[in-house]
């Protein structure tokens, strides 16, 4: 008894050849995608065959059609909810891309006047300083740079966060009980557009984030996103006392 199997049509061979190639980063944000004409002719169909994929691609987000110019890769556009603790790598593997993130630095010292602020505390404490690239299908999608508070989380004193990068460690370990976000357009300094492949003052996306557990300040991060990349979603119920 034979068993049929079903052969993919052309179209659809395109497009997964196409999406394959974007989604394992072989063509990176950016990538000018071969003409219609180009692709017909390595395809051998006609380019109202290659014009559908493409479009179909487009609907999906994954490329930009721009007028004159071409089909471009687009950079994954990330949804984060405003008041919630995302965990970075959950919210890049939703996006369909591998993740995998860099402990850049990891400095053990007292605290300064500027950390002092940052964590909301009236004197010097031990803190760690963590600076943690992460990444989507090897392009940098966020710079986190961190503030630990070790007074209220001694643990992360020895913690080489090889396992587990510092947000999600520090969810698991710290019950926080409030938190506190700030959220700004900024541009990239030298060191951010380093960083990510930005260019000086690309338009970038900050969220600044303060965890207490109780009265003690946990943590400071500062999430830094390019500005292309990512964008932020709040819903509201009716409130009574407006």
């Amino acid at each position: 008894m034979s068993v049929a199997t079903s052969t993919p049509s052309l179209h659809e061979r395109i497009l997964t050849e196409i999406e394959q190639r974007i989604l394992r980063g072989r063509w990176p944000p950016g990538h000018r995608i071969p003409s219609e004409q180009q692709l017909s002719e390595h395809y051998g169909c006609s380019r109202m065959t290659v014009n559908k994929v493409l479009t179909q691609l487009a609907r999906a987000g994954l490329v930009e059609r721009r007028r004159k110019a071409g089909t471009f890769v687009r950079r994954p556009q990330s949804r984060s909810a405003v008041l919630q603790i995302q965990d970075i790598g959950a919210e890049v593997q939703s996006l369909g891309q591998a993740y995998r993130y860099e402990i850049v630095t990891r400095k053990l010292r007292r605290s300064t006047r500027a950390d002092m602020a940052a964590l909301d505390v009236q004197s010097t404490h031990q803190v760690m300083e963590l600076t943690t690239l992460h990444f989507a299908a090897e392009r940098p999608f966020c710079l986190e740079r961190r503030l630990i508070n070790l007074d209220a989380v001694p643990a992360a004193a020895t913690e080489d966060f090889a396992n587990k990068a510092p947000g999600p460690w520090l969810v698991h370990h710290v019950p926080w009980t409030s938190a506190e976000h700030r959220i700004r357009a900024a541009g990239a300094d030298a060191d951010t557009a380093l960083a990510l492949k930005l260019k000086l003052g690309a338009p970038c996306l900050q969220v600044e984030r303060r965890t207490w557990l109780g009265p003690q300040t946990v943590t400071s991060v500062r999430l830094t996103y390019p500005g292309d990349g990512h964008e932020l979603v709040a819903r509201f119920a009716p409130n009574a006392t407006l």
